[in-house]
């Protein structure tokens, strides 16, 4: 199992470690390769955009580690950008099937998000060669830094690497898998397999007189809407806002200036669960597509219905009239009026919250994940 760790502690590094404890955990023998983003500090721009492309030392000491451990399967989780599609290569040239988690869209888009400038942008879907994304700086703001991606995805696309290098992909939600094969991979290589929540927290039963926010306070989690919605439904029910990020001076504002906003700041795990399993529902109100945020299978762990922005992969995880409600993207007067209707409907709520806990067990715990990745390798394999 190989990933390249972030230089900020996110959703990818977890599932790396969660996926590989899943399967110690079930009797098999991980071996773990990684490489971390703070490498990058004592590079020259150049090395950098070199090893992205194709970084030499890590093909060559993989050669010798797979003739050493001689794995049955190769699973990576992020190569980006220090142990590159090299990597591939090397487990090709020895016979050992590849497989790769998509965590985010960055075989598709230079910043892996879709999003620009506030609003979904999908220019750079299709294109052999992503020059607006070059020319628009997308990586980073730097358009030096942005060729340098291009050039790796450019490049790639020539060798067919996507295509015929790596045996099978998983993609975490329906929508990505639809977006990957648009953008060209293919699409019988293309399992779904989420992501899931490592230990069950037992389901909650509400009742806390709130409704929840857990995320990052910035401009694609839909913090400005959530905010313009509660100016109005503050005065019906508290929303408790956990997490922090480039807003936290905004929501900060928010929760002095307007009635029934409570900003935590940033909770722990444990007091997450906590708060999860007495609110009345989480909102999510995204503006971009979101990989698999996890926590809406946390949220379903506990019981807790999800009200969300009807977009992206979130349009598939949340089920309307079964685990939540979907509200139309950016509109504040939709997200309340979805929020009213759970309020005011006390059996429609129950309903949804039995129905989280049911999504839960049939799709996202470790004893469905672990099957579901057994099944890949095997057809990889």
């Amino acid at each position: 199992m190989l990933h390249n760790y972030y230089q900020h502690k996110g959703g990818e590094d977890q599932v790396f470690t969660a996926e590989a404890g899943l399967l110690e955990e079930r009797g098999h023998s991980v071996k773990r390769y990684t490489l971390h983003n703070d490498l990058v500090d004592g590079m020259s721009g150049a090395s950098l955009a070199s090893d992205t492309v194709w970084n030499r030392r890590v093909h060559h000491d993989l050669r010798a580690l797979i003739r050493d451990v001689k794995p049955d399967v190769a699973h990576f989780h992020n190569t980006f950008p220090l142990i590159s599609p090299a990597a591939y290569y090397a487990f090709r040239s020895e016979g050992v099937p590849v497989v790769q988690t998509l965590h985010n869209y960055r075989l598709l888009c230079l910043n892996a998000q879709f999003f620009r400038e506030g609003e979904v942008c999908e220019d750079c879907l299709g294109r052999r060669v992503p020059l607006p994304g070059v020319l628009r700086s997308c990586y980073r703001g730097e358009r030096v830094a942005s060729a340098g991606v291009a050039t790796m995805l450019t490049t790639h696309r020539i060798l067919r690497t996507w295509s015929n290098v790596v045996d099978g992909y998983i993609a975490l939600t329906r929508f990505a898998r639809d977006k990957f094969v648009e953008g060209g991979l293919p699409p019988e290589k293309i399992f779904v397999k989420p992501n899931f929540v490592e230990r069950d927290p037992g389901m909650g039963g509400g009742g806390g007189g709130y409704v929840l926010f857990v995320g990052r306070l910035s401009r694609e989690k839909g913090i400005e809407t959530l905010l313009r919605a509660w100016r109005r439904l503050g005065r019906r029910i508290t929303l408790k806002i956990a997490g922090d990020g480039p807003l936290s001076g905004e929501v900060g504002r928010a929760a002095r200036e307007t009635r029934g906003i409570e900003w935590l700041g940033r909770v722990r795990e444990r007091e997450v669960v906590g708060l999860m399993k007495r609110a009345e529902f989480l909102v999510l109100p995204s503006l971009w597509y979101e990989g698999f945020p996890m926590v809406v299978a946390e949220a379903y762990a506990s019981g807790l219905p999800v009200l969300a922005s009807d977009l992206g992969s979130l349009s598939t995880l949340v089920i309307s009239g079964r685990t939540g409600l979907k509200f139309s993207p950016r509109s504040a007067g939709d997200l309340e009026d979805k929020a009213e209707a759970l309020l005011d409907d006390p059996a429609l709520l129950e309903r949804v919250r039995l129905g989280a806990r049911e999504e839960f067990e049939t799709h996202y715990t470790a004893d469905r994940n672990y099957a579901r990745l057994m099944e890949i390798y095997a057809r990889v394999a």
